[in-house]
């Protein structure tokens, strides 16, 4: 996973403090938030510094990434520190079973059964299962009385059949602001501001991204709308009186043309279509209602979608292991005492950017530190 993330050069982590990355965890944030302390995105960038990985900052993301553009340098890092801590990767050993067994744990390989005071379960989720990510840790979770939150795709491209949204394929906008709507409820079920990728089978992206968690976790992800504000930056009120502005101007011209000044032509198009404005429109011949209905898709064009693209293209996976099972400060389980969980196994997920990278390294220092301790 760590050669295939970020497009091949790996996100390590983001450019930001603890408080930053529990937020981009939304409720599993406060689990984190021990181990943030802990181990902080600033020692993160220390610990692959000090192996010799120059760093550098994404300015438009805070995206933290190898100077060589390299996942492979991360990866070469962290296989050093394994090999000086003396510690032993096996990788033609898969883990068949972990039992209790006197003094601790067996485990059973197709190699034979170790044995072990302390296991520490990091086997990912269930996302991208050809890099091995296969779910096996729920199972040996759920063998120790764990409770196993349903789990289901985060970090995927969002689908959508819809016309309106494939006919703006190839159109990328730094800024957009989305909130996912179902039928009958009040509020979103989940809103980003972050760039926005159309597509010939849907929306990517990470503002996509960041709130497909909640698309593919609906019971009926086909009745969603993703409302796409294209102007986040400008206030309805503020559109609407530049409305009224340009048609004072020059009002002869249409409204799409106008519209083109301040976006994509085929958004200014899809968004007349949303609002059920003739295309050939023109500024002056616009209602009050009209103009509010022009407003109001630009600050809020419908996208119908299907789902999403499933587990196969997930970058993360949503549910796992449930954390109030887990010790936040050392991350052992509360009901097997010498087991400890870390990484994506656990029911946490985060936005798109190197937080899930992040929790992963943070997790994992916390159950590596307190598993090493000497047994008393």
């Amino acid at each position: 996973k760590i050669l295939i993330s970020g497009g091949g050069r790996c996100n390590v982590t983001h450019d930001g403090d603890a408080r930053g990355v529990a937020e981009a965890f939304g409720e599993g944030g406060a689990f984190l938030r021990p181990a943030l302390a802990a181990f902080p995105p600033r020692a993160v960038r220390e610990m692959f510094e000090a192996e010799g990985v120059a760093l550098y900052v994404e300015e438009e993301s805070g995206k933290v990434f190898p100077r060589s553009e390299t996942a492979r340098d991360i990866l070469d890092a962290l296989l050093r520190r394994l090999e000086r801590s003396g510690a032993r990767l096996d990788c033609g050993a898969p883990a068949m079973a972990v039992k209790r067994s006197a003094g601790g744990f067996a485990v059973e390989t197709p190699r034979g059964t170790l044995h072990a005071r302390r296991v520490i379960v990091t086997t990912g989720g269930r996302s991208y299962a050809k890099t091995g990510t296969t779910g096996d840790g729920y199972a040996i979770a759920a063998g120790f009385g764990h409770t196993i939150v349903p789990t289901h795709p985060a970090l995927v491209a969002l689908t959508s059949a819809s016309p309106r949204v494939t006919g703006l394929a190839g159109i990328d906008l730094q800024d957009a602001e989305v909130r996912l709507l179902a039928p009958g409820a009040t509020r979103p079920l989940a809103r980003r501001r972050a760039p926005l990728l159309f597509t010939h089978q849907g929306l990517s992206g990470p503002a996509a991204m960041d709130v497909s968690r909640a698309v593919s976790g609906h019971p009926a992800p086909a009745t969603l709308i993703l409302a796409v504000d294209v102007l986040p930056a400008v206030p309805a009120e503020d559109l609407d009186a530049w409305l009224r502005a340009e048609s004072a101007a020059g009002g002869r011209r249409r409204v799409a043309t106008v519209l083109d000044t301040r976006t994509a032509r085929r958004i200014a198009d899809a968004a007349l279509e949303a609002a059920g404005i003739p295309s050939d429109r023109k500024l002056s011949e616009l209602s009050r209602e009209e103009r509010a209905r022009v407003v109001g898709a630009l600050k809020g064009l419908p996208a119908p979608l299907t789902g999403t693209f499933g587990f196969d293209r997930a970058e993360v996976t949503a549910g796992g292991v449930a954390r109030e099972e887990i010790s936040p400060k050392t991350m052992e389980s509360r009901k097997c005492p010498g087991l400890f969980f870390a990484g994506e196994v656990l029911d946490l997920d985060g936005w798109i950017g190197g937080y899930n990278f992040q929790g992963a390294f943070s997790t994992g220092w916390v159950a590596g530190g307190t598993a090493a301790r000497p047994v008393r």
